[in-house]
């Protein structure tokens, strides 16, 4: 295959137009809880978020048992984990809760797993104002409500979900104050290129930050 370059400025290096198949470039990674029809916690891995304000947008794909979930109950918990947890996700990151398994995840080795606290080796804590349980391990967990789920037409394999956060809890060891997260000591799990990281040293902080 033939790479095309672009020059740029003097001291950086020279780009190259390349393919790949995941852009997973380092984003925090989400244990999500939602309910299942029995009243019981689902938890999915999923590494595609963003938030402006109370709003936090997921994404996930429609062949597991989140986007089921969430279209017939439309709350959910937004966990966050800190990279000491990251082998707890990766027990998570291979089995589903939906069941007969999707063809498409049996075969890349996805198995059914109905209890997904016990598989990863996580605590259920109740929530306040929603119905699905958030993991105690986590250090900030964000009990939310869908406000919109749709199924974007050039990827249909996936939803784009919109909630809004009704409730945040965060672990004491991390809060500076009454309503601020310690940023030297909070540290999200990334998932970087299908890899797992955490944070490197503190580089500095816009003009913005309050703490």
């Amino acid at each position: 295959m033939k790479h095309t370059t672009n020059n740029t400025e003097a001291g950086a290096p020279e780009t190259r137009v390349i393919h790949p198949k995941v852009l997973y470039y380092g984003t925090p990674v989400i244990l999500l809880s939602t309910l299942n029809e029995d009243g019981t916690a689902n938890i999915s891995p999923i590494s595609s978020s963003w938030a402006l304000g109370d709003i936090i947008v997921l994404g996930i794909g429609l062949g597991g048992k989140a986007a089921e979930n969430l279209d017939r109950h439309r709350e959910c918990v937004i966990n966050l984990p800190g990279p000491a947890l990251w082998e707890h996700v990766e027990r998570l990151a291979p089995t589903t809760g939906k069941t007969p398994v999707p063809e498409a995840k049996r075969e890349m080795g996805f198995t059914f797993e109905k209890d997904k606290f016990a598989v990863s080796g996580l605590t259920p804590a109740a929530s306040h104002q929603v119905k699905p349980a958030r993991i105690r391990e986590c250090p900030l967990q964000i009990e939310a409500e869908v406000l919109s789920l749709r199924v974007p037409e050039h990827t249909p394999d996936f939803a784009i979900v919109e909630t809004r956060a009704v409730q945040v809890h965060a672990h004491w060891n991390i809060i500076l104050d009454e309503n601020h997260i310690d940023p030297r000591k909070w540290s999200p799990l990334i998932y970087n290129f299908r890899h797992y990281f955490g944070l490197g040293e503190r580089l500095g902080k816009t003009f913005r930050a309050e703490s």
